[in-house]
């Protein structure tokens, strides 16, 4: 495929994408006083209970606009399919970069790792509260793009360096993590620029990045011991199949096997779709850990 095909195949998936109207949540609860420390529930649609619970990290380069808004319909998809539905919000990086690059600096350190920790503790709690049919046992974590390494991260707490204030004395109670289009590798991703100096932002600048990544970079936290499957499209321009590829590669030296599938003819934002078929596939990703 030619370069300009790409970019306007690229640009029709992020169209549809995001083309969906916002779902209301059946839900919401706050784990933390920040107007962005909330959780969206949804039931699963069929009014099953013991249904199993998907714990939903967005993506957007851990930018301010991007927020839990933009994969409500991805929520909803899942809630459709059985699942009960957790879209975890987070505190996200706002204004603009003081290092020279354009738009929204990403994330905030160590808030957005602060938040996603929280969430994840608070979790247990908050869903048998406000989605008692849901099956906290059958806990499985996704996200999508940065949302993705969220994701990676909060499944590797137990991993982290001593010391580390995210770091759990066990393995978090999940049956998996499936994560879509990930930034799974730090110097790959950081390579390549994904997403514009995003990475560098987000851990507080460049002269952190060595310094910090050994807390936050999934490649780095292995083995986790926690099933983990990843979805990625050929495609991708957002984030390239190259940097998922080095994620892999990392857990197989590790010692520890990261189920990939790679989608022919896909691009970045299909993933989370529900109009198209690779969002399919990421449930059945999903589905596979859950029951």
């Amino acid at each position: 495929m030619s370069d300009s095909a790409a970019r306007d195949r690229d640009a029709a998936e992020t169209e549809s994408a995001f083309g969906h109207p916002e779902v209301a949540p059946d839900r919401s609860a706050a784990y933390g006083d920040h107007p962005d420390q909330v959780i969206d529930f949804f039931a699963p649609r069929d009014g099953r209970d013991g249904a199993p619970l998907v714990v939903v990290l967005h993506g957007g380069a851990w930018r301010a606009p991007y927020d839990r808004r933009h994969v409500s319909p991805f929520a909803d998809f899942l809630a459709r399919r059985g699942f009960a539905v957790a879209s975890v919000e987070y505190r996200r990086g706002g204004g603009l970069s003081r290092r020279g690059a354009e738009g929204p600096a990403a994330g905030r350190w160590p808030e957005t790792f602060d938040d996603v920790a929280a969430a994840m503790d608070a979790l247990p709690g908050l869903t048998a509260r406000e989605l008692p049919q849901a099956d906290a046992r059958r806990t499985v974590v996704t996200g999508h793009s940065a949302g993705g390494q969220l994701a990676l991260w909060a499944a590797a707490r137990h991993v982290l360096p001593q010391g580390s204030p995210w770091r759990l004395p066990a393995p978090p109670p999940l049956r998996g993590v499936v994560a879509l289009a990930p930034i799974g590798d730090f110097e790959s991703a950081a390579e390549q620029d994904v997403c514009s100096g995003a990475l560098h932002q987000l851990l507080g600048g460049e002269e952190y990045f060595e310094e910090r990544r050994v807390h936050v970079d999934p490649a780095l936290l292995l083995p986790t011991g926690i099933a983990t499957a990843v979805v990625q499209g050929s495609w991708d321009l957002t984030v390239p199949q190259a940097v998922t590829e080095a994620f892999v590669d990392a857990a197989a030296k590790a010692g520890e096997l990261v189920g990939l599938t790679v989608l022919d003819e896909v691009g970045h934002f299909a993933l989370i779709d529900p109009s198209a078929d690779a969002c399919a596939v990421a449930a059945e990703e999903i589905a596979q850990l859950a029951w």
